[in-house]
């Protein structure tokens, strides 16, 4: 099942479940409400969809997960996940601008999926990983590559405002261990590569992380990127897709 988070005009956001080209609205946040209905269709062609998810805390960043990128990097494959944190304020939806802050060099593009966590989860067993999970949308964790590079740490060059794309969707029901990802640039191609090759799969990744801290509902892991991670610049598209979730489309312009 695929749950939208839309907005018509003059209306507040909403939840809706993608039938064709309609959403049926949901009565109230899956996550919290369930999937009752109000009998409403809404085509999608006359509203915006928006990020699928706000993340009440954080989002969880995985790094140097795919063998290839951890070599282009020149890293080891790590032998425990390498996590970090990127705020809530980084989100943004399908069709919005990443916006380039005025620092000098390079910004990439980091094609993932992205898990979104459905309930409080603690010290989750790698078997029970699937009770905590509510979907998994698309994510791209942009990343200023010289700013990350000059500074030694993550931290800020992945914590810009709108350098955390997601959506368009959250599919409930995707079977994440064998799907491609591919990331683009003005239509060419950087990224092509499946999930297959994750060096840490997504039941450890919900248990380790879960036992650094409480993740809440809402909350995003982000499964880590596969090797081609690359620049774009300001009016340049970026467009990242994955099997069974469609494709995350955003302009690109320097920020005002």
């Amino acid at each position: 099942m695929k749950i939208a988070r839309f907005a018509s005009p003059d209306e507040d956001p909403r939840f809706g479940v993608v039938d064709g080209d309609d959403l049926v609205v949901l009565a109230g946040d899956p996550m919290y409400a369930g999937y009752e209905t109000t009998g409403e269709r809404v085509p999608m062609s006359g509203v915006k969809i928006l990020a699928p998810v706000i993340p009440r805390s954080k989002v969880v960043g995985i790094g140097l997960n795919y063998y290839d990128h951890a070599d282009e990097m020149g890293q080891e494959a790590p032998e425990f996940p390498v996590v970090f944190l990127k705020p809530n304020t980084t989100v943004i939806g399908p069709g919005d601008a990443i916006q380039l802050p005025p620092v000098e060099g390079q910004v990439d593009l980091e094609g993932e999926l992205a898990i979104v966590i459905g309930s409080i989860a603690k010290k989750v067993r790698p078997e029970d990983y699937a009770d905590v999970v509510f979907g998994y949308t698309i994510a791209n964790d942009v990343t200023a590559r010289t700013v990350q590079q000059s500074d030694g740490q993550w931290t800020r060059a992945k914590s810009y405002d709108t350098f955390c794309p997601i959506g368009p969707y959250i599919e409930t029901e995707l079977d994440w261990t064998d799907v491609t990802i591919q990331s683009r640039v003005d239509g060419e191609l950087l990224q092509r590569e499946t999930t297959q090759h994750m060096i840490h799969k997504i039941p450890d990744l919900v248990a380790y992380v879960s036992q650094i801290f409480t993740l809440l509902p809402g909350d995003i892991i982000l499964t880590g990127t596969p090797a081609g991670v690359g620049p774009f610049t300001a009016g340049q598209t970026v467009e990242i897709s994955i099997d069974g979730l469609g494709s995350l489309i955003n302009p690109v312009r320097n920020r005002d």
